[in-house]
């Protein structure tokens, strides 16, 4: 009988970049401000990224550059979400009846992260310090900064198809 083995090479691997934003806009006005700056085309995708076991809804953005083999993606981080607040009928606060906001996170590890540039290659990628440097740039945006994707424990959050 043969014996087959397989070799890290022989997965496929994503290439792509990972750039964290934080930035108290909304999300509709910083792709606005990402498309004017960076010369890009990001228009929100007709569903929202849906996840069920978390119970949120992120906001997506994308846009494929065809012409570079090249698909930039702007993720929303947080989803707030309005609940029933239940108490128990023995606590003090028993009387109080109302609803709470709960935040769920895409990447819950980097939860003051505000959005997240996805920008994926089937070639190899320039390097992204000119993107963050232009993305700083712009007035609205705290800090910008390039991450490592492998070292996030929830990066499976970030494949879209």
């Amino acid at each position: 009988m043969a014996v087959h083995k397989l070799f890290e090479d022989d997965f496929e691997e994503d290439n792509y970049t990972l750039i964290a934003i934080h930035c108290s806009t909304e999300d509709y006005r910083l792709a606005y401000l990402l498309n004017a700056n960076l010369n890009l085309k990001l228009a929100r995708k007709r569903e929202d990224l849906d996840y069920n076991y978390m119970e949120a809804s992120f906001s997506i953005y994308e846009w494929d550059d065809e012409e570079n083999f090249v698909t930039w993606n702007l993720v929303t981080n947080t989803s707030k979400k309005e609940v029933e607040q239940v108490a128990s009928a023995g606590s003090l606060f028993s009387n109080q009846q109302g609803k709470r906001t709960v935040a769920k996170y895409l990447i819950p590890e980097r939860k003051r992260v505000d959005y997240f540039i996805k920008i994926s290659s089937e070639s190899y990628m320039k390097s992204s310090k000119i993107i963050v440097s232009k993305i700083n740039a712009i007035a609205e945006v705290i800090t910008a900064y390039a991450l490592n994707p492998n070292q996030l424990k929830s990066k499976n959050n970030l494949i879209f198809e």
